[in-house]
């Protein structure tokens, strides 16, 4: 029987594209959907180009345990990719140990509430980083406080700028994400 993961994003789908892709032929998980929270998300598109069915939810949908634990019935792990709501307590208990986040630093620096995308890659330049990276790590009830599943570094220079530092981010998360969910559900 196949692990059933749910992507949930709330951005352009990029990291929920790549796993697609990835888990599209794989022997032990298939993505069963996509949730997204935000109408104008690209990743909305990007399931619908790839036939997983795509799932809208309000804040007040979100927050309801019978409809989310209802919508989430049949799916075994949850991926955030981008999704910027803190998860309910509900949730992390129910999937305790099988919620996965992917953080565009080298947590615990550069994580906590407001720390995404190019605020992260700002407060990176700001303090003249050598280096920076992501963190693949499961969900508690804290924003980023999860246990670390992996860190990708990569270098950075003066001439850096936030575009620069996104452009490496992405490659490290297009490079790493897939694969290190691959290996941690390989062995949980």
């Amino acid at each position: 029987m196949k692990k059933q993961i749910a992507i949930f994003a709330s951005g352009r789908g990029s990291n929920a594209e790549s796993l697609i892709n990835y888990f599209e032929k794989h022997n032990n998980i298939v993505v069963r959907m996509v949730v997204c929270n935000n109408p104008t998300a690209g990743v909305i598109a990007i399931a619908k180009k790839h036939s997983v069915p795509c799932e809208m939810i309000s804040k007040s949908q979100f927050a309801d345990e019978q409809y989310m634990l209802s919508l989430l019935n049949e799916i075994d792990v949850l991926i955030l990719a981008g999704f910027l709501w803190l998860i309910p307590p509900f949730l992390i208990h129910h999937f305790e140990n099988k919620i996965i986040n992917i953080h565009p630093s080298l947590l615990p620096k550069y994580g906590g509430k407001g720390m995404y995308g190019s605020h992260v890659h700002e407060a990176v330049l700001a303090n003249k980083e050598k280096e920076t990276g992501i963190t693949i790590h499961l969900v508690n009830e804290e924003f980023d406080k999860g246990e670390m599943i992996a860190q990708y570094t990569v270098a950075l220079t003066p001439e850096d700028t936030i575009e620069t530092v996104q452009q490496k981010i992405a490659a490290l998360e297009m490079a790493n994400f897939a694969k290190s969910i691959d290996t941690f559900l390989a062995h949980s």
